[in-house]
């Protein structure tokens, strides 16, 4: 087995903690639209998944782009009140980066807030290269963004690692031929899919586990 060179993160519930503007987000539109509230539930089984594909399925009545624009306005009204880097994280991208290990991120978020969250916390020049919904039709769980970002990186499936904290993320790696870390400070995957024949490769628990696997 290669040495891996390569690290791509996930952004929302991986690299920045985005749950709470995330929530709101939805909670708004389904205020707006539905003039209630949905169940926390109905908004977790969504996160990892591009928002047109969530707003195609969940919002029935209105259109797609109708869903978005009243998201997405609230959305940018309150992205940066709202999130924050996961602790150690700063440090294990300053870490990374200092020895030299190639690294991307591959996300389903627009690239305008994620290049701005990223450069919010001063993170953005930690990172080789971006991928984000813009650059793709096909998105995660399919392969073609971690495609994308390796070819960037002139990397290849052996030596890279994925990182992420949905079925979403551990599903593209495991398409991709990539080995798969779920984050545990965030699971959005039930025990079923962790446990499951495709469940990630590893888990960590904190930022820094990253390197025992880095490293063995």
């Amino acid at each position: 087995m290669k040495p891996i060179t390569t690290v791509l993160f996930d952004f929302d519930g991986t690299i920045m903690n985005t749950n709470d503007v995330i929530i709101e987000s939805w909670q708004h539109l389904f205020r707006t639209v539905e003039g209630k509230e949905r169940p926390l539930e109905d908004i977790y089984r969504t996160m990892g998944e591009p928002l047109y594909v969530t707003m195609e399925k969940i919002i029935p009545g209105i259109t797609v782009e109708e869903g978005v624009t009243i998201y997405r306005s609230f959305m940018i009204e309150n992205f940066f009140k709202m999130i924050q880097p996961f602790p150690g994280m700063p440090e294990l991208l300053e870490t990374l980066k200092e020895k030299n290990y190639k690294t991307g991120l591959v996300t389903s978020r627009i690239g305008h807030t994620t290049r701005a969250g990223l450069d919010e916390f001063g993170l953005l020049p930690f990172f080789d290269c971006v991928v984000t919904c813009d650059d793709t039709d096909k998105h995660k769980p399919d392969p073609e963004p971690i495609f994308i970002a390796m070819d960037r990186l002139s990397s290849t499936p052996e030596e890279t690692i994925m990182v992420g904290d949905s079925r979403f993320d551990i599903d593209s790696a495991r398409n991709a031929g990539v080995r798969s870390v779920l984050v545990a400070w965030q699971l959005a995957m039930s025990e079923e899919e962790i446990n499951g024949d495709n469940g990630p490769d590893h888990i960590i628990h904190r930022p820094e586990d990253l390197f025992q696997i880095l490293n063995g």
